[in-house]
């Protein structure tokens, strides 16, 4: 295969409202271009996963920074992750609400060392002792949550192989729909809503308690095989999550070898690819 750049992008696994997957598409499109120039220009596999998460993060057709689910309380609590696979350094928050970019504040807790998750208050005066701008809740809050009453697993993510074969990856949400104050998923927990190592790079979407109970990310990479390659691995590791444990899931991922692989077992899943030759392709 060849190799990096690659860079891999989704938009989260569910049911899309009528207009809301063209919607979904043309963002993860324009947040994968915008990720790839850092790649194309030399960057790292690091800081165009954040980029890239970032621009989801700011498109509020995504369950992500603008645009987030509200929870039973009406507000609304994100949660992301960053991790370089080439250092296994990670940074991520939880439960936040008062920061523009959750992926942003994640990538400062990675490059800070101390820890690797951060959550609500705490998290949120890290990022004030970091220079982030403090924003009101009311900033991620669209009429479209005001008015949505259903559950949705549009969380965003990107994995990415630059050009010196070092893999990243990174995942945003705002969550599930009315859920509890406090609750904390999948995409702020390393090894299962988001890895990255020497043999590829995964993030994940769909019911993040069945993500987290089944370790999904990691348990992505320890399936690639030198005779397995990324779609094979990624398509076994979900059956067994749906025979095993049941509930709704998918993920990208993106091999050492730049293999690449887009399942999930839900209605749609917007994604974008845009390969070591610039082409891009893209699906619902």
């Amino acid at each position: 295969m060849r190799e990096g750049p690659i860079l891999l992008v989704h938009g989260g696994a569910g049911r899309y409202p009528e207009g809301q997957g063209e919607a979904a598409l043309a963002g993860c499109e324009a947040a994968a271009r915008r990720a790839w120039v850092l790649l194309r220009d030399g960057g790292t596999a690091l800081d165009a996963v954040q980029a890239a998460v970032m621009a989801l993060e700011d498109d509020p057709s995504f369950n992500a920074g603008t645009g987030s689910v509200l929870n039973s309380e009406g507000s609304v609590e994100m949660d992301a992750s960053i991790m370089d696979g080439s250092t296994l350094t990670a940074g991520a928050v939880g439960a936040v609400g008062t920061v523009r970019n959750p992926v942003q504040l994640a990538r400062m807790v990675l490059d800070e060392g101390h820890t690797v998750l951060r959550v609500g208050p705490a998290a949120e005066t890290f990022a004030r002792q970091q220079g982030l701008e403090a924003v009101s809740p009311e900033v991620h809050v669209t009429p479209r949550q005001k008015a949505r009453w259903r559950q949705a697993h549009e969380t965003v993510g990107c994995v990415a192989l630059d050009r010196r074969g070092r893999l990243a990856a990174a995942t945003s949400t705002g969550g599930l729909f009315d859920k509890p104050p406090g609750r904390v998923g999948d995409s702020s927990l390393i090894g299962c809503g988001t890895y990255a190592d020497e043999r590829g790079a995964v993030s994940c979407t769909g019911q993040g308690e069945v993500i987290i109970r089944a370790g999904l990310a990691l348990r992505v990479l320890s399936a690639l095989q030198a005779d397995t390659g990324a779609e094979e691995a990624a398509q076994r590791v979900l059956r067994w999550l749906e025979r095993r444990i049941g509930g709704e899931a998918g993920l990208i991922l993106l091999s050492h070898r730049g293999e690449r692989a887009v399942v999930h077992n839900a209605q749609g899943m917007a994604w974008c690819c845009i390969d070591a030759e610039g082409r891009l392709e893209s699906g619902v």
